[in-house]
């Protein structure tokens, strides 16, 4: 997953090209987690581990960020960004892009998510609030894809 700052690793502490992202949403809310380490909002999000596919890696990530047990659902969208040349040392050799698969779910009515050592705090805001929180743009995007479908 993006971090604005990793040190480079040995090969098989080196991040995966491919990561996910799942927008958790009750209603019009959206739930923003923040990421201690790097000191920014985000939505649940990680990278696949070896020979998970996208939506298995989605779940595990909804399980182990939130400790909700669920079937996100892919939004369709998938994404690639750039690797920067300071970021080039985290991946495995060649790699160029990171590409990203986005689901959502929706959230139990009443549910709070029981945040890991990741996040310090968490909250729900409507889209356009959680859209501004966002560090990157491609989750920008993403959320605009989810207020579309579910217009």
């Amino acid at each position: 997953m993006r971090t604005s700052s990793s040190p480079a690793g040995s090969m098989s502490s080196k991040h995966p090209p491919r990561e996910v992202a799942v927008f958790v949403h009750r209603g019009d809310q959206l739930l923003v987690l923040h990421r201690v380490q790097e000191n920014y909002w985000h939505v649940v999000a990680g990278a696949l581990e070896q020979g998970e596919s996208f939506a298995e890696a989605a779940a595990r990530e909804l399980r182990e960020e939130t400790g909700l047990v669920a079937r996100p659902i892919d939004m369709g969208l998938e994404q690639t960004y750039a690797i920067t040349a300071r970021e080039r040392p985290m991946y495995p050799r060649g790699t160029s892009g990171v590409v990203i698969g986005n689901f959502h779910v929706e959230a139990p009515a009443g549910w709070e998510p029981r945040l890991n050592e990741e996040h310090d705090r968490h909250g729900w805001a409507d889209f356009a609030v959680a859209r501004e929180l966002m560090n990157w743009l491609e989750t920008q995007e993403a959320i605009d894809v989810l207020v579309i479908q579910h217009a």
